[in-house]
């Protein structure tokens, strides 16, 4: 457990430290190549922990708290400027350069996410093939005639080689009242065929508006479908030393064959039994290295959902995916570049359309995320692997920069607002104008974080 925050802790200070070092360092150069002397350049904030100065004197820190960071130029409304320093101060340098310096750490968080999916594509992906288990009756997905096997190829004309690409382009038709176009093609659950692709009319209205989740859409069972899963034996993985499986003479490797006389045909259907026999004690049949034993076993008791339900600190042995039903995507470094282009404009897109939406109302803010919610994800993403950890952090990248050029004061995009006022005025817009939007801008950032971080707990608790 402990391991496993630390771990998460790790993750978190990592991404958001890459993240936060890119974009201060896109107005650290373009600061430098328009003449700005940058007084610091700061990764965090709070107590310095390591702090060194250049030949420039420029001043660089690592804090004590990894939520951000900074960049400090020379500004004469900030402090005092010597007269032979003036011209290397911020405020003394062209509108367009301040421009240019301002917009420069969003941009970095573009070209970072680009990079980012540039390397993913190049090492390779491993993807499931997106190919469906089951249908629920009168669902969208029913009644436009997807059925069981059926291998989802592209929606709206989107290839859909996997599970993550259905996903984010469900996710971007949220909130619409539209048909889908959903291309699929025949097949067995667990058998892929080249049977031939059909067209097939997926009708949305208000699309997950009504969500009443935590706040994070599921929008692939929410057409009603169930992807394919391989059938998962019940043989057992990890035993905790204090659970019921090992009290009652258990073993990692043991695969059970019934239970108080009764087949076990998967895992699924062990645990519904053990869910079911709380404090009650069953005969199991079980199988171990080629001969059969009989142990009891009484499954312990814990509250799921305001019921009683059993356990016995088991796990499951991991069971790996049929070899058809696996694609990896691998690209070389000249194809991969558009590849990565195009995802992060599908990105920052879908990022644009999200925002859009939520202030519309047609997506609920429990989507928000704090935090916590990018500690744990960061943490499952670094676990599970280099490609899934580039994606994720491609996707933290292109929001961090979408977020930064919203036209809110405290903002990059703040700044670039009144930048722009002021190239098309000719002069610089009000210092009072200027306060009055910075209060505003603080109060609106400050809510927004707090909605996030409710949002964290109630996830969490």
């Amino acid at each position: 457990m402990i391991f496993g925050s630390l771990q998460t802790l790790a993750a978190f200070v990592i991404t958001l430290g890459i993240l936060v070092s890119i974009h201060e360092f896109g107005h650290f150069w373009v600061a430098r190549k328009c003449g700005v002397k940058v007084l610091r350049f700061s990764v965090g904030f709070g107590k310095p922990l390591w702090t060194w100065t250049d030949r420039l004197g420029t001043e660089y820190v690592v804090a004590l708290i990894p939520l951000g960071g900074y960049v400090k130029m020379l500004d004469e409304r900030e402090g005092p400027v010597a007269e032979s320093e003036r011209h290397e101060s911020f405020n003394s340098k062209p509108v367009l350069s301040r421009i240019a310096i301002v917009a420069a750490g969003p941009i970095a968080n573009f070209i970072l996410a680009v990079f980012a999916l540039w390397l993913m594509y190049m090492a390779g992906i491993r993807t499931i093939v997106p190919q469906v288990g089951s249908v629920l009756p009168d669902s969208p997905a029913a009644v436009a005639g997807i059925i069981p096997g059926d291998e989802i190829v592209s929606i709206d004309g989107e290839e859909t080689p996997g599970w993550q690409q259905v996903n984010l382009e469900l996710l971007s038709s949220i909130g619409d009242t539209r048909n889908l176009s959903v291309a699929t093609r025949a097949g067995v659950p667990g058998e892929l065929s080249s049977a031939a692709v059909r067209n097939k009319t997926v009708a949305i209205s208000d699309w997950l508006v009504d969500d009443s989740g935590d706040g994070i859409a599921d929008p692939v069972r929410a057409l009603g479908i169930e992807p394919y899963t391989p059938l998962i034996p019940a043989v057992l993985g990890e035993l905790s030393p204090d659970g019921a499986a090992r009290a009652a003479g258990l073993q990692a490797g043991d695969r059970i064959l019934t239970s108080n006389g009764q087949p076990v045909k998967d895992w699924l259907s062990w645990v519904q039994v053990i869910r079911a026999n709380a404090g009650k004690t069953i005969q199991v049949e079980l199988e171990r290295e080629g001969r059969r034993l009989n142990l009891a076993l009484t499954p312990g008791t814990r509250e799921l959902n305001g019921e009683p339900s059993g356990y016995i600190g088991a796990g499951v042995q991991q069971v790996g995916w049929p070899d058809d039903m696996v694609r990896k995507l691998q690209f070389n470094p000249v194809a991969a570049l558009p590849k990565a282009l195009d995802s992060t404009w599908t990105l920052t897109s879908m990022t644009v359309e999200s925002l859009w939406k939520m202030v519309a109302g047609l997506v609920s803010v429990k989507n928000l995320s704090g935090p916590i919610t990018i500690a744990k994800v960061a943490g499952a993403s670094l676990q599970s692997g280099l490609e899934n950890f580039l994606y994720f952090l491609s996707m933290l990248s292109v929001s961090l920069g979408v977020l930064n050029l919203l036209p809110i004061p405290v903002l990059d995009g703040g700044h670039l607002l009144f930048y722009l006022i002021e190239l098309v005025r000719g002069k610089p817009v009000s210092e009072r104008v200027q306060v009055l939007g910075l209060k505003i801008g603080v109060t609106f950032v400050v809510g927004i974080m707090m909605l996030a971080l409710y949002n964290d707990l109630s996830r969490l608790f």
